[in-house]
This record gives C-alpha cells, sequence and structure tokens, in this order.
C-alpha cells in the first residue's frame, strides 16, 4: 500500500503595493474633477420636493448664464431674525425688491458682452409662496431688461 504524503501548508504570496498609492490619487484626482461645489448656500427652505409641479419641463442649455432669484420662508435658524414670511434670496444673501435690479446690473457686468443676451432669470419658488411676491419680481426684473425668465419646476409624476 501506498502511503499518502501530508499536504504542507503554502504561504501566500505577498500582494505588492506598489501601486496602491497611484490609485489612490487617480481616485482623488477623478473625484476632485468631477465633483462640483455649491456656490449659494441656502437660507431658505427650498428643496426639489417643494418645487411646483409641472407637466411640461425643459431642461437650460447653459446653465452658465443662469441667474437663481430663490424665494421661500427662512430656515428655522435664520426666523428669528427675519420671521417666517417668504424671503428673497439673491446669491448667499436675503435681499429686497430693490435689491434685484442691482443684482441683475452686476451679473450682466460679470458676462462677455456677447453671452448678456443669452443670460436667463431663474425663479425657484417654493410652492406654498403667495403669487403677489412673484409678480413684485417679475415687475424688477422689466425694469432690469431682464426679459428671459425661467420658473423652476418638478416633474408632475
Amino acid at each position: 500500500m501506498a502511503k499518502f504524503a501530508k499536504k504542507k501548508k503554502k504561504a501566500s504570496a505577498a500582494i505588492s503595493t506598489a501601486s496602491l498609492p497611484d490609485i489612490v490619487f487617480m481616485i482623488l484626482f477623478f473625484f476632485m474633477v468631477t465633483t462640483t461645489m455649491r456656490e449659494v448656500e441656502l437660507k431658505i427652505e427650498l428643496t426639489n420636493k417643494d418645487l411646483p409641479e409641472a407637466t411640461e419641463i425643459k431642461k437650460l442649455e447653459k446653465k452658465s448664464l443662469v441667474s437663481y432669484i430663490y424665494v421661500g420662508e427662512p430656515k428655522v435658524n435664520y426666523q428669528r431674525m427675519y420671521g417666517t414670511e417668504p424671503r428673497i434670496q439673491l446669491n448667499s444673501a436675503f435681499a429686497e425688491l430693490s435689491d434685484i435690479y442691482e443684482y441683475i446690473l452686476a451679473e450682466r457686468q460679470q458676462r462677455d458682452e456677447a453671452e448678456v443676451p443669452f443670460m436667463t432669470t431663474s425663479l425657484k419658488v417654493h410652492q406654498n409662496t403667495k403669487m403677489g411676491i412673484v409678480t413684485d419680481i417679475k415687475q424688477e426684473l422689466r425694469k432690469a431688461s431682464a426679459l428671459k425668465i425661467n420658473y423652476s419646476a418638478r416633474k408632475d409624476n
């Protein structure tokens, strides 16, 4: 009869970590390139589910030419100072109706002269906001000759 020899345990081969830093830096570089930072800190309660519903939605072609005006109730930590009535936010600060004209002029000055005719003003308004404040904003935009207006909405389910 033959004898069976016991199998010796083989040591597993060490994994080379020489390329690990390259992989880590490639992933880091990928996320640095693809991530966009939020430019505006919202001080009002406004999420995509708070936008009005719409059936006919069209995406904006050049988002770099869009100026946003946010309207809604201030977040809880700002309600002591600003109350609970809907407020206008331009960039990262609360504003009054009279500030819209200057805001539009400042946005135009930041753009190239050839891009100014293609500029769009987008209104992101909470769905529970009264229409009166939206009408007042539209009047101020007319004074500033900002006649290309977009209303941000969410897709109707």
